[in-house]
């Protein structure tokens, strides 16, 4: 709990600081006069203003969001000597600069981290895939589970390496949420011939990115070997006669390729999956043995589920990945872009009812995965912060009022024109823009409470 906290609150603090010193710098370079920046809201926790400077620099109790105030005739009068430092006498080229720089600042700290993932090095699972849910995408492609995946290719995009698993599953994100096909070039087995397969992810209707979503394509892990670990005492593989390190080679009649695919086979077999009660063909030390092994039965929800009363699967196996200084900065600057995109196509797709709003996280949900990442090390938290920098960016150039992209909206108007927004306009425009950031909110709450108490 606590390293949950302490991830979320430094890790938010720290987007929303450079967010708010995107405006700054660019405010302070472009000849406006900054009287504070903030970062929280509420009570001061702290404050402190350099000798000479005319900014007073803030920290508040509530670190969920900042601000930068600007000298600006619109919300005090200024004397007329300090006229041309105020930010409403800025040219708009000026303005839109300004407003524009906080966006900004987050989408290059978002290339900054995933760079520095990138050039650090990350241990994650081998692109072996599991064996293949029945009657997914994968499965009718011809995947068997066990393959390890060399390139892939997304719509007409070119073909590219897989260096992981991780890699893998961007590619089906992309692929599924954007309704494009996946072609994946494949081995039977490390160094054998490489087979071209065409995953049509064209027609399917994917309006969430979760683990339903990769069980229709097919792709639910990476390949582990189905070996039993720890056992719970009393339970189905202990009365078995099971131990810790068998390996499981068939279960009655299936043969078994992998951790995912014995998993599977356990939860399913009190519904046509084979019954309860099964002759378990292991290997131990060696030895071949055959073992009646009845499972448990246990109530899921609405759904009944055997249970074998052991860790089932071994960890995947690992591969470090790296990248030189120039491919890293490359490739984080390429995970950006194409991270920024599928935000965009996401909210753009919920707007017009075709994705669901479930994919809208709140500060419960981050906060829970900012604990996660960060135990899980270093490399994996910076990947976190970077993946959120890049939707607070994102986010914050969407044309709703209360938004940079909503003044960045007035701004257009005025080029375009060459009036500015009336006064009644901008406040009905951001009447509106308060209500649906709060429908938003409201949304994304739901969402974690949903998640996390589901």
């Amino acid at each position: 709990m606590l390293l949950t906290l302490v991830a979320f609150v430094a890790g938010l603090g720290l987007l929303i600081a450079i967010h708010e010193y995107g405006h700054y710098r660019v405010a302070v370079a472009c000849g406006v006069k900054v009287l504070r920046f903030s970062v929280g809201f509420g009570k001061p926790l702290l404050r402190w203003q350099p000798q000479g400077s005319p900014t007073e620099f803030v920290i508040g109790a509530f670190p969920l969001g900042g601000y930068v105030r600007m000298l600006d005739e619109r919300e005090a009068p200024v004397a007329e000597h300090e006229r041309h430092l105020a930010f409403n006498h800025q040219s708009l080229r000026a303005r839109a600069a300004i407003v524009a720089a906080g966006p900004a600042a987050n989408l290059l700290l978002a290339v900054l981290l995933y760079a520095l993932v990138n050039w650090g090095g990350v241990q994650e699972p081998r692109a072996i895939i599991a064996t293949p849910a029945a009657g997914s995408i994968a499965q009718q492609a011809g995947l068997r589970g066990g393959e390890l995946i060399v390139d892939q290719a997304v719509g007409d995009g070119e073909r590219m390496a897989v260096r992981s698993f991780e890699d893998l599953r961007w590619a089906l994100t992309r692929g599924a949420l954007d309704g494009e096909d996946v072609r994946l070039w494949v081995q039977a087995r490390p160094g054998a011939a490489t087979r071209e397969v065409l995953l049509s992810l064209a027609g399917m209707d994917a309006s969430e990115a979760d683990a339903r979503l990769f069980r229709r394509v097919g792709v639910t892990g990476p390949w582990t070997r189905p070996v039993l670990g720890p056992l719970t005492p009393g339970g189905a593989a202990e009365r078995a006669g099971l131990q810790s390190g068998d390996v499981v080679l068939r279960l009655g009649e299936t043969p078994i390729i992998d951790g995912a695919q014995l998993r599977e086979a356990i939860r399913s077999a009190p519904n046509g999956g084979g019954g309860l009660t099964q002759t378990w063909r292991i290997e131990r030390q060696g030895r071949l043995l055959a073992l009646p092994v009845e499972l448990d039965l246990v109530q899921e929800g609405e759904a009944r589920v055997g249970r074998v009363g052991a860790y089932v699967g071994a960890p995947p196996e690992l591969v470090q990945v790296r990248y030189g200084p120039v491919e890293g900065l490359t490739n984080a600057a390429e995970r950006t872009w194409q991270v920024s995109v599928l935000t965009l196509r996401m909210i753009g797709r919920m707007l017009i009812g075709e994705a669901s709003v479930k994919n809208l996280s709140g500060p419960l949900t981050i906060a829970d995965y900012a604990g996660r990442s960060a135990s899980m090390g270093l490399s994996q938290y910076l990947a976190f912060l970077a993946l959120i920098s890049v939707s607070l960016g994102v986010l914050n150039l969407l044309p709703l009022p209360i938004l940079d992209g909503g003044h960045l909206m007035y701004y257009l108007w005025e080029g375009l024109t060459g009036r500015e927004v009336s006064e009644a306009w901008m406040e009905r425009l951001q009447r509106g823009g308060v209500a649906v950031l709060f429908a938003m909110m409201s949304i994304a709450l739901f969402n974690d409470f949903t998640r996390l108490l589901g």
